[in-house]
């Protein structure tokens, strides 16, 4: 049978019961707690970098790498074969142009110049004495055209006696035929020494106008001989900077081996080189901007190179200020090509906080706090980052350090200490 319950059992149960009920809540708040703080950390304000949002105007900038050169680099050739026989001038000097750089052994080019000049002498006296026989020879031509047409006047004068002989009975019908015949070959005779005496003429005319070039061309191959003798003594060419000089006196060098180069230092150029990825996007005309020294200098591709070689491209900037005062020759550069820009956009200086992703969370300052905020990201580049959503306006300030170690957070509190 039932029996009651005694008071203290019944005052143990309810103990029970709100030991449960205490348990629960103490768990309850130590999961808001967690929570809290899982949600919510302090962090000091110094250990952050900021940005303001701003609007202004984005280029899309592809990074290529570059490298400073001259505007202007001339080389000296060796002009002959020859030997160097005293430099004058050394590296790094400054030139004007006419000033003397080296010597060159010059005694190979001189022999062959005389050489050549006393050749070029004797073809002139054999044109001459050519001339002589040629005019000689079309006066002989001549008389005997002459004396041919004599010889003709009288046969003609001769038949016609012999018709009135005839006429008369005192020559016969031979006689007159035998004379016709001799005047038809006598005509003929004088047609064949025209023909000769004309086709005299035009091959003397051809004889020495063939004459006549090759004595042109002796007397080019003279004259070239002639600057290539004068070469032999190493003239700056105009005003610059010598940057490389064959040094070794007594060295012998061929034809067309390099000897000085000059360069001008007031002008200068970039060689540039980028992933052949962007084929599509180099073209000339293309703005670029070349930094130095936190300093953008402003640029365009005035020239590319066909030649594909490692991946890359390769292509030539002209600079908008050539002589900027930080422009160094054999300088490495940061080259900037422009592919596209966009006018008074939402903007903010980009930074480690921002991973590339199109959709992301950043901390936008309130107050004593940051707090996450998913926006959306355009056009990038190394300098700011596009923001296309509406919820990030400008003049916000955000936090653009990497926030690796917060992302699990959605706002962090910041304390001035």
């Amino acid at each position: 049978m039932d029996r009651p319950i005694s008071t203290i059992e019944q005052k143990k149960s309810q103990w029970g019961q709100w030991g449960r009920i205490g348990l629960v809540v103490a768990a309850v708040a130590a999961a808001f707690f967690l929570l809290r703080n899982v949600l919510t950390t302090e962090a000091e304000k110094k250990d952050f970098r900021y940005a303001t949002v701003e609007v202004g105007d984005m280029e899309n900038k592809i990074t290529a790498s570059g490298l400073v050169v001259p505007s202007f680099e001339q080389q000296i050739n060796a002009p002959i074969i020859t030997e160097i026989k005293d430099v004058v001038l050394a590296i790094g000097t400054q030139v004007e142009a006419g000033d003397l750089i080296m010597h060159l052994d010059e005694e190979y080019i001189r022999l062959d110049y005389e050489s050549l000049d006393d050749q070029l002498e004797l073809r002139k006296n054999n044109i001459t004495k050519l001339r002589l026989e040629y005019d000689k020879n079309l006066k002989d031509l001549d008389y005997e055209d002459q004396i041919k047409a004599l010889e003709l006047s009288s046969l003609e004068a001769g038949l016609a006696d012999l018709r009135r002989l005839q006429g008369i009975g005192g020559a016969t019908q031979e006689d007159v035929q035998r004379a016709e015949l001799n005047l038809k070959i006598a005509r003929l005779e004088k047609k064949k020494l025209e023909n000769d005496l004309n086709f005299r003429k035009q091959a003397i005319t051809s004889d020495r106008r063939n004459l006549e070039l090759e004595v042109q061309i002796q007397e080019k191959k003279k004259r070239e001989l002639g600057r290539k003798l004068k070469e032999t003594s190493v003239k700056a060419p105009r005003a610059g900077v010598i940057t490389w000089v064959n040094e070794h006196i007594g060295q012998k060098v061929n034809e067309g081996e390099p000897l000085v180069r000059l360069a001008n230092l007031e002008s200068f150029r970039v060689e540039a080189s980028v992933s052949d990825r962007y084929a599509n996007i180099v073209q000339l005309g293309l703005p670029v901007k070349v930094r130095i020294n936190n300093t953008d200098i402003d640029g365009s591709i005035v020239s590319i190179l066909p030649a594909v070689e490692n991946n890359t491209i390769a292509f030539v900037v002209q600079l908008a200020k050539a002589d900027h005062k930080d422009l160094r020759p054999n300088m490495r550069v940061e080259v900037f090509l422009i592919s596209g820009k966009r006018e008074n956009v939402v903007r903010v200086q980009n930074g480690p906080a921002f991973k590339g992703a199109t959709e992301q969370g950043i901390f936008v300052m309130n107050g004593g706090e940051a707090i996450k905020r998913q926006v959306s990201v355009g056009m990038v580049n190394s300098e700011f980052i596009e923001i296309v959503s509406n919820n990030l306006q400008p003049g916000e300030v955000v936090i653009v350090s990497d926030m690796e170690e917060f992302e699990h957070l959605e706002r962090i509190a910041l304390s001035e200490e």
